[in-house]
């Protein structure tokens, strides 16, 4: 089974603790201007893992594609696991919050929370809208939202891949590449004197009646897929020495432009969210420069299957659904404990919450009961 190949066990767990790491920056990037050092610490280490999510969607790809079953039974297996965990969690990660902030830990310092998010009736109302989309209290599940849009289109995607030629395959990368920088096409239009339509500064097509711009169907994390099928079913058999050569330069590019441009961002557009997000996001080219080595060095090194590292990587997925709670309850804890170099205190989380999430997911997978809720 793809399952027990052992650069795919380990490429999971790296991801995951890719994720859990990441999000124990927010708290130290949300200081900004109030303590300079976390947040250059938080942004030095955040932007160092931004590779996680990428890597996790092309794990989809590298196990899930070609699709071999019909449609329905794809959607029906596929998307009917993901539901399961994405109502329970739902469910169950906002009163987990409501419970800490208010009764547990009301005197939390994390300044990414804002407490009056997580009221009663506030929470009350994060259980019936998840159905529209995640919240605060649910953020880590954004990425079923978009997981269950790669499935619905993954047979689709499979169909034809089966039939394209190396050549194909290539030239929708290209195209797909295309789009890895148009967030910062956005940003440089209006410089070269671009007023958008009616105060919509969409580019491409992109309007207030119409958010199918140019690259939409083909942009976005269906690249990540169709990269990794390319990668498995095309290897690039490079020597060790050109993989370093090319994979060194191209990560550093791509994390040297990701930190610096995230300084620069909060530095020339104070409290813009939404900019700051552009040089974060998983599909920019600044990403992807990262995302590629990395990918090619955990598939090169060809590691043996291990039942420890396989065991571990099978729970990676409750791992992730159940881990954003502790990171809260390890930045209160870590701190109250004694006043720690940002560095000691983000790693000191990561760990503490892989490690618990770990032992949650693990608990749960030994019962029939709650097994689903993170399978």
């Amino acid at each position: 089974m793809k399952e027990t190949i052992g650069w795919v066990d380990r490429l999971r767990v790296l991801a995951c603790f890719l994720v859990i790491l990441s999000h124990c920056c927010d708290p130290f990037v949300a200081k900004f201007d109030a303590d300079r050092e976390s947040f250059l610490t938080g942004v030095a280490i955040g932007s160092l893992v931004r590779p996680c999510v990428p890597l996790f969607v092309m794990l989809t790809g590298v196990l899930l594609f070609p699709v071999t079953n019909s449609v329905s039974e794809f959607y029906k297996k596929r998307i009917g696991r993901i539901l399961i965990p994405l109502v329970f969690w739902s469910l169950v990660l906002p009163i987990l919050f409501y419970v800490y902030l208010n009764f547990i830990n009301p005197g939390t310092m994390n300044p990414a929370i804002d407490k009056t998010d997580h009221t009663w009736p506030a929470t009350v109302r994060k259980l019936y809208t998840f159905v529209f989309n995640f919240n605060f209290a649910t953020i880590p599940l954004w990425y079923l939202y978009m997981l269950i849009g790669l499935y619905l289109i993954m047979p689709i995607f499979s169909v034809w891949l089966q039939q394209a030629s190396k050549k194909d395959v290539e030239v929708v990368l290209k195209v797909w590449a295309i789009s890895l920088v148009l967030p910062y096409m956005k940003m440089v239009a209006p410089v070269l004197g671009y007023a958008g339509n009616y105060g919509n500064k969409g580019i491409l097509g992109v309007c207030d009646w119409n958010d199918y711009g140019t690259f939409y169907y083909l942009s976005g994390f269906i690249g990540y897929l169709v990269l990794a099928y390319y990668l498995v079913r095309y290897p690039l058999n490079w020597t060790w020495n050109r993989t370093l050569a090319i994979g060194i330069p191209l990560f550093l590019v791509g994390y040297a432009s990701t930190a610096g441009g995230y300084v620069l961002m909060q530095q020339s557009f104070p409290g813009n969210y939404a900019y700051l997000e552009i040089v974060w996001y998983f599909a920019g080219i600044n990403v992807f420069l990262m995302t590629f080595p990395l990918f090619l060095f955990v598939q090169k090194a060809k590691a043996s299957p291990s039942a420890g590292w396989s065991r571990l990587a099978y729970l990676t997925f409750g791992m992730y659904l159940c881990h954003f709670i502790f990171v809260d309850v390890m930045y209160d804890l870590l701190g109250a404990l004694g006043s720690w170099p940002p560095v000691i205190h983000i790693l000191g989380m990561a760990l503490s919450v892989f490690g618990i999430s770990y032992l949650i997911a693990r608990l749960m997978d030994q019962f029939s009961l709650t097994r689903r809720f993170i399978r």
